[in-house]
């Protein structure tokens, strides 16, 4: 059985330990420049060093994106971008545009070259002309059925890698590309500065089409015709598996360190569960289920991976998350039951949390005592990202998960 390599985003150098360390064999970072995500925190040439430093000290591979469509503006400072990513030695560059590609393989033709899903990657003739270029693996467009990417493992070399979204938020534009931000705000979507107008509130009015009608339903909050649910496979492994996808990735390079930690986690320990069989990895589902359900997600839907969705993989009432926990912080440093963290969001003591430890255990904590770093005691911790000094009833390790589990679970 092929064995797929999870894949999970980076916005930031702490989201990055904590993916390394919850199970991911890869990590996608991005740099200030150049990615589509704009609006993340992202990495600067020192963190990115750090960054894979990090993961290679514990065998994980990292790949950068630089995946925006270049305007003639951006080509001389791709170019400077890539000659300082030579020096730091990422494995692999995520590209889309086919000048940054060249460029690429000009300036550091040692990096491995990733074709973006921005490209429109939709049949193994496409594969095919990016392999003979030189491109290692292709990111398919979302829109591919498993039986079309099973079509496509069939007619490509076999050294050429699939790499597939499996699980996260989907883009209602093909492969991505997007003109209703830059439309709307002026804020190019294809430049990593997208608004996400998908998720904004929507009126519809067709004079010229009448008996015509859309299913638009709305609540007090209005509707949200454009909002797809989020896409999750869990429960499809063995077919992502057999279909011949070489790595499994995650969307999220704006989600917290909690959600990143969350998935992870879950997708790391139902591949290797199925690897072991296929008997532990069905037996173990409603664990899965119920980890993936107990972070951040809007809804779940398999996508276009078993055809073309229906009308039940959109939300037309809200476009607002579910939350089942909150992020509370990261553990930085242990001493005995005390442990150092920066606060993320407010909690007490006397307060029960979670700890949320890479092998697959949370374990519920007293929090007994709070003092920050002038050495004060607190009664509870209301300002966000101060460094303070916790006391819990249970044992902690550095990069464990602190969390509180919300009242209002669904």
């Amino acid at each position: 059985m092929r064995k797929p390599e999870i894949l999970v985003p980076a916005g930031s150098l702490e989201v990055l330990k904590t993916a390394v360390i919850f199970g991911a064999d890869a990590v996608y970072i991005g740099g200030e420049a150049f990615g589509l995500r704009a609006a993340a925190k992202n990495f600067s040439m020192e963190e990115m060093k750090e960054a894979i430093a990090f993961s290679h000290e514990r065998g994980v591979k990292v790949y950068v994106t630089a995946n925006i469509l270049a305007h003639n503006r951006d080509l001389a400072g791709v170019s400077d971008y890539l000659n300082e990513l030579k020096s730091i030695k990422p494995d692999g560059l995520i590209i889309a545009d086919p000048a940054v590609f060249s460029l690429a393989k000009e300036i550091c033709p040692e990096i491995d070259r990733h074709i973006s899903t921005q490209a429109n990657n939709t049949n193994y003739g496409t594969y095919r002309f990016w392999y003979e270029l030189g491109a290692k693996r292709v990111v398919s467009a979302r829109e591919l059925s498993l039986e079309e990417i099973r079509e496509i493992r069939a007619n490509i070399p076999e050294d050429m890698e699939i790499e597939t979204f499996v699980h996260g938020a989907m883009c209602i534009s093909y492969s991505g590309r997007c003109l209703l931000s830059n439309y709307f705000t002026g804020r190019d979507a294809n430049q990593g500065k997208c608004t996400h107008p998908c998720r904004w509130k929507y009126a519809v009015v067709e004079e010229t089409r009448p008996g015509e009608y859309l299913p638009v339903y709305e609540n007090e909050r209005g509707t949200f015709i454009f909002n797809s649910k989020d896409l999750c496979m869990i429960e499809h492994i063995p077919e992502l598996i057999d279909a011949g996808i070489d790595s499994f990735k995650i969307e999220g390079r704006m989600k917290t360190a909690l959600y990143v930690a969350t998935v992870a986690r879950t997708y790391r320990k139902a591949v290797d569960d199925l690897l072991k069989s296929e008997e532990r990895y069905r037996s173990n589902m409603e664990w899965y289920k119920a980890q993936i359900a107990s972070c951040t997600y809007r809804q779940f839907t398999t996508g276009f991976f078993f055809g073309k969705p229906d009308e039940n993989s959109q939300i037309y009432d809200n476009n607002t998350y579910i939350q089942g926990y909150t992020y509370l912080g990261q553990v930085q440093a242990v001493d005995g039951l005390k442990i150092k963290i920066e606060q993320k969001n407010k909690f007490s003591v006397g307060e029960t949390i979670e700890i949320m430890k890479p092998d697959g255990r949370n374990v519920t904590a007293e929090v007994r005592s709070i003092v920050n770093e002038a050495g004060e005691e607190q009664e509870s911790a209301p300002h966000p990202k101060q460094a303070l000094y916790v006391t819990l009833s249970e044992a902690c390790e550095v990069y464990d998960i602190l969390r509180r589990e919300e009242k209002n679970d669904p």
